[in-house]
This record gives structure tokens, C-alpha cells and sequence, in this order.
């Protein structure tokens, strides 16, 4: 699957090597330049072209790799769309604004460090293959680029994805901040008191009249060593523990 093939530079030579081509392209100038290009070629019959937004396409094809320069506004969501595809392809190679493409890699620790990174390098190998200035590009765009290669891990880790993001999110709204403050602010403290009323009474589990949420999440905090942790430090196995942490005790983000 290609994304945004223009006028099919690119696209001429993965026919040449693809048992079959599907691309997606907004530009019907573009599309028509394409489909003449293979006119009467043994290429014709292996190019399916598809119009209009890859994003807004409900159902996406079956695909084995997928090959994209994709513009800076619809990187992220492409990037969890394909990693959240069944079935998964075996990788996508992919170049993105070169600011995008380093968060993507990010270690902890790393000013770029984020809920990005986290987030796709538990999904998947990330790995950075070459950078792209700015002037091998005409016209030239204001900056640089870089094409890293996307492999999902197969079969994906086995975790509800919507609870780990929610936790994800908590953590890395203020990622210079210690796990609890984090914890502490009210929107967070009301959402996560919501999720336990309703899971105790899901299991019939009486909670005590004094019982106090945000006092509930220091002590499991605190009792997995959490507390002064930030989440700019942290490993992707620090996180899967503190979501293990808080299910134990029936605290859910989803």
C-alpha cells in the first residue's frame, strides 16, 4: 500500500518488484497521471488506485508492507491506525518531518521522549534509516525529513490498548512531574473514582463510607515505587507494571 504516490515515480519502481500495488491519492491530477503511466504495460493490471483520504477510508485493504512520505498533520494518526490494523503488515517504510520521526525513536530520558514514543515502540520495532534535507525537495519545505521502518511486533502485546493509552495520558500530561502530582489533579482523581465505583459494583464490592480515591492511588503508588518516578524516565516496562499495579486493585483508565 502506498500513500500520496503523485505522479508514481516511486510507484513505477514497487511494481516492478509487488505482486500487486494499492495506492491512495487525494490529487485526481495526480491519479490520472498515474493510471497513464502504466497505460498498456504489464504493470496495468497489478496498480490499484483508490481516491480520496487514506484516513477517511473505513476499511483499508489487506496489505503486506505500506511505503508513505506523509504530511506533518495526519503522521500520528496514520502511524496508530496501521499499528492497530488486522491483520498486521509485516513493516511500513515511512518518512515524516524529521522532528516527528526522532520522537518517534525517543529513549527515555530524551527532551523528545513521549506518549508517542512510548506508545509505538510497545507496538512496534522502530528504526531510523536515513535523513532527507530539506533541498532535495523542490520546492523545498521549511524542514528537514527523515524515513524510519516500522516493524509490528507479531502477535501484538497482549493488553487492552485503550486502558494503557489512558494511563499514558495521565502520565505524560506534565512529564517533568512526579507520578503523583500527576495523579493528584482533580479531572484525573473524578475520572478514575467513576471507573472504580463502577467496577466495584460490576463485582459487588462494597467500598467503606470514608473511602477516599485519590488517598487509595498514593498507597498503590507508593507501595510499587512510584511516587517520585516521572515519565520522561521511565521504561515501557515501568508502565506496564504501574497499569498492572492499578488493575490489581480495580483501578481502570478505559
Amino acid at each position: 500500500m502506498e500513500v500520496g504516490p503523485g505522479t508514481g515515480n516511486l510507484s513505477m519502481k514497487i511494481l516492478e518488484h509487488a505482486k500487486k500495488l494499492i495506492a491512495f491519492e487525494i490529487d485526481t491530477r495526480m491519479i490520472a497521471e498515474l493510471k497513464k503511466r502504466v497505460i498498456g504495460t504489464p504493470y496495468q493490471q497489478k496498480l490499484d488506485v483508490r481516491a480520496g483520504d487514506v484516513l477517511r477510508c473505513d476499511d483499508w485493504p489487506n496489505f503486506d508492507v505500506c511505503v508513505a512520505n506523509l504530511p506533518y498533520q495526519i503522521s500520528s494518526p496514520f502511524v496508530f491506525r496501521l499499528l492497530l490494523q488486522r491483520p498486521l503488515p509485516r513493516y511500513a517504510v515511512l518518512m515524516f518531518q524529521k522532528e516527528f520521526a526522532d520522537r518517534l525513536i525517543a529513549k527515555p530520558g530524551s527532551k523528545l521522549y513521549c506518549r508517542l514514543s512510548v506508545n509505538v515502540q510497545l507496538l512496534a520495532k522502530v528504526e531510523h534509516l536515513m535523513k532527507v534535507k530539506r533541498s532535495e525537495f523542490r520546492p523545498p519545505p521549511k524542514v528537514d525529513s527523515a524515513v524510519v521502518r516500522i516493524e509490528p511486533k507479531n502477535p501484538p502485546p497482549p493488553i487492552n490498548y485503550k486502558e494503557w493509552d489512558g494511563l499514558l495520558r495521565i502520565a505524560f500530561h506534565r512529564k517533568n512531574k512526579t507520578l503523583l502530582s500527576s495523579f493528584k489533579q482533580n479531572q484525573v482523581i473524578s475520572m478514575l473514582d467513576k471507573n472504580y465505583r463502577v467496577v466495584c459494583s460490576v463485582k459487588n464490592k462494597p467500598i467503606p463510607k470514608d473511602f477516599s480515591i485519590k488517598d487509595y492511588i498514593e498507597k498503590v503508588l507508593t507501595e510499587n515505587g512510584f511516587v517520585t518516578k516521572r515519565a520522561r524516565t521511565m521504561e515501557i516496562e515501568d508502565f506496564l507494571a504501574l497499569l498492572l499495579a492499578f488493575n490489581k486493585v480495580d483501578i481502570h483508565f478505559a
